[in-house]
């Protein structure tokens, strides 16, 4: 498997996919073409059990997406999702029969909180991994899953807490928020990964499928509310205010690596009227 924004390593049943989009992993057209063809391909691959996905960035996983390119990334989807929607893409890789796996250094803000979200199971290094859902500072909604995981995985108060602060939490309080499945030390995070990724992938895939489907059952919510949230995604972004918020964050550093390092700081100015 060749890609232009991941390298894939394959070991026995599990494939290794590390995201590499300079300069910080923003999701964009060339991110999504490519994680549509890695899923199309792993599930043909009937000896591929387990995908597990890793940054080589270590201050970004997945950055957010890329809003000079909306439209471009949306139409990518289409191959795998069936519409122009990242996030029916993503609830695809949840119904997929592949156990996904994210293994989180970096930040992961918006649509990379709910790439991983979307995920089957989520671990990240307590020292380096943040997360956020910043949308709301814009007046947008999250529109690709965030708040439909997010609500059942960590309750209403909690939720309502991330959603509406748009600030960032690091890994220890995600962990304890349900954000994550666990927060481990950074050097302890690889090989953790690694030994539970192979012990799954060695086990019988029909059994990975049915269990899967019905925890989805339970947790996953339908294929409607996904697609109500990202039509308001696509709605409330052409509003004049968040087009203005939007416009103000850019001229202050928004979508450049350094000025995202700290993007609370940089969401949290008023904007001028």
């Amino acid at each position: 498997m060749k890609f232009e924004t991941l390298t894939v390593r394959r070991d026995g049943t599990v494939l290794s996919a590390e995201i590499a989009a300079p300069p910080m992993n923003l999701l964009g057209p060339e991110l999504v073409r490519d994680l549509v063809a890695l899923i199309t391909q792993a599930e043909a691959d009937d000896s591929i059990n387990v995908v597990v996905f890793k940054s080589a960035n270590p201050d970004y996983f997945i950055s957010h997406v890329d809003i000079d390119r909306i439209k471009e990334y949306r139409e990518e989807a289409i191959a795998l999702a069936g519409e122009p929607s990242i996030a029916l893409l993503f609830r695809r890789i949840s119904t997929s029969r592949l156990v996904s796996i994210a293994q989180i250094e970096g930040r992961a803000r918006g649509a990379g909180s709910e790439f991983v979200l979307a995920c089957d199971m989520r671990f990240a290094a307590s020292e380096t991994a943040i997360f956020s859902q910043m949308e709301p500072a814009f007046g947008l909604v999250p529109g690709a899953g965030g708040i439909q995981h997010l609500a059942r995985l960590m309750g209403r108060g909690r939720a309502l807490e991330v959603l509406l602060s748009a600030d960032d939490y690091g890994a220890d309080v995600a962990e304890r928020y349900g954000w994550i499945n666990r927060a481990l030390p950074a050097q302890e995070l690889d090989a953790f990964v690694s030994a539970l990724a192979q012990r799954i992938g060695n086990f019988p895939a029909m059994g990975h499928g049915t269990v899967k489907g019905r925890v989805n059952e339970i947790a996953l919510a339908p294929v409607e509310d996904f697609r109500l949230d990202s039509d308001l995604f696509a709605e409330h972004i052409r509003r004049p205010e968040a087009q203005a918020r939007l416009r103000a964050a850019v001229a202050r550093g928004f979508q450049t690596t350094e000025a995202e390092i700290d993007l609370p700081l940089l969401l949290g100015r008023p904007v001028e009227p």
